[in-house]
Formats: C-alpha cells, structure tokens, sequence
C-alpha cells in the first residue's frame, strides 16, 4: 500500500504550487517528477504506481500557469522560475526524508527544467533521469526569437498543438486532447523563456552538469529530436552517464504501451544502482 496526499505549498514568490506525493510503506528512495509544457503531475500516475510498486516515493506537482497549480496559464516570467519552483519541492522532500537518496525525473519541457536545475543545484540529488529533454533550441521557435518577438508580445497565445505527435497509441492522443487540465494554448513568453532563453542558458553552461545521469529518448521524436539527448550526453560534465534511444517510440516514450514497462524498468535499474 501506498500512501497519497495532495496538497499546495508557496513557492519562492508566494504562487501556490499543486503537489502530490505518493509514498510506499517500504520507502528506499524518492522520485520527484517534473512535468512537459501543458500536460501535468496527472499524467504520471502509471509511472508513479511502477515506482511505488518497488520502494520509491514519489513527489509529483504542476508547474506554474499548469495544471491546478496558481499563475497565469502557460506563461512564466523567467526560465528559472522553473528552476526555482522544483528546488521547494525537492527541499520538502529533502526535509521529509532525510536519510534517503533523491532523484529527479524531468520530461520535455520538465527535461529541460531537470538540467537547468541540474547545473544550478549541483549537490542536492543522487542523480537524474532525462526525458525527450527540450535542451537544444528548435527551428520552430524562429519566429518568436527574431527581433525579440516574445518579450515585445508576452501574452500573445500560442494553441496547443502537440498531440497527435505525442506517442503511438491514439488512446493516450485522445485522453490527452479531452483532458481539462492540459493546457489548449500556451503564451509566446513561456515559449521564449524556455525554449529560447532557457535552451541557451543550457548551451553555456552544460559543461557544469556532473550529476549522474540517465539520459533516454524516443527514436521517432518528432516534437523534440534525439539529436537534443545526443548532445546532452556529449557535452555534459558527468562521468556516470548512459544515453537510451528507444526504437520506434515518439515523444512521450512513458505511453508507448508496447514499449513503456521495458523502459520504467531500465529507469528503475539505474536508480537501484545507485542507492
């Protein structure tokens, strides 16, 4: 059995952020898992039972201006809000279990906010898990990153186009474009901030990044490419490092449901191995 309490703390400048945490009778060790642009902390319930199943608390919980976490929809001030925000978490998390090792996994966007917190907290986790990593800036963002577009037009919304690239299985597609909580547009701020701004923060300072890490993404990604954790896995500083490319899978590579057990049990083998 597990036990489960939902929740909201105040963040660094007072937004409440939505948590969850998932916690075994037989804990040996903690997952905090950071969320993709638009989606949230719902839709890791699979991967947080799996956890859960073998030992692992988990602490899941919306990004700002996502799910039923306060601030304006899809939008963020600066990149490092994000950073900021997973750092209350896994500070409550620290203080709650403190003779345990703490993880953090980070898809997507949530990838991204993993590394950059990564390079910004170099001694607060055993290590961390990189999924489909948004850490190389992407042509599609052009437009929004000529002339500083997205700091002259901050609120301008952008629609949530994302799902039918999403994975495999038209179930998930059509959870996810039916579910009240995953964003239909974000704004061109966020969009700047992470993917532009955020991604060259990355670039400059990837060569701090020393955490052990396990780095995998979708061979047919077409939201963020495999070269992006190609990259990561080149360039980063840490010694302890495994890149995985999973054939055939898309973006969200937790709902192939042919492949996603194969994979929640390579996550859970590197973590066993290092506590």
């Amino acid at each position: 059995m597990s036990m489960h309490l939902e929740n909201k703390i105040k963040s660094f400048d007072g937004i409440e952020m939505f948590y969850t945490k998932d916690i075994p009778d037989k804990v040996k060790g903690i997952v905090v898992i950071v969320h993709g642009l638009c989606e949230h902390l719902g839709r890791y319930d699979y991967f947080t039972k799996k956890l859960n199943e073998v030992g692992y608390g988990v602490y899941r919980f919306d990004n700002r201006g996502h799910g039923k976490s306060e601030g304006e929809r899809g939008y963020v001030d600066s990149f490092e809000d994000f950073f900021e925000d997973a750092n209350r978490i896994v500070d409550m998390a620290k203080e709650e279990n403190e003779s345990l090792p703490i993880f953090m996994f980070g898809h997507s966007m949530g990838g991204f906010i993993t590394t950059g917190y990564g390079i910004k907290y170099p001694t607060k986790l055993r290590g961390q898990i990189l999924s489909g990593a948004a850490v190389m800036e992407m042509p599609i963002f052009d437009d929004i990153k000529k002339d500083s577009y997205f700091e002259k037009f901050p609120m301008e919304k952008v629609p949530n186009s994302l799902s039918k690239l999403l994975c495999r299985d038209e179930d998930i597609v059509k959870q996810y474009d039916e579910d009240p909580l995953v964003l239909e547009e974000t704004t061109v701020k966020l969009l700047g901030e992470a993917f532009i701004k955020g991604a060259s923060f990355i670039n400059k300072n990837v060569s701090e990044y020393n955490y052990p890490s396990l780095i995998i993404h979708g061979e047919e990604d077409k939201i963020v490419i495999p070269e992006a954790s190609k990259w990561l896995f080149s360039n980063i500083k840490s010694t302890d490092k495994t890149l995985k490319i999973y054939h055939r899978c898309y973006h969200e590579i937790l709902n192939e449901k042919e492949e996603r057990d194969d994979i929640i049990n390579d996550i859970i083998r590197w973590i066993d191995n290092r506590i």
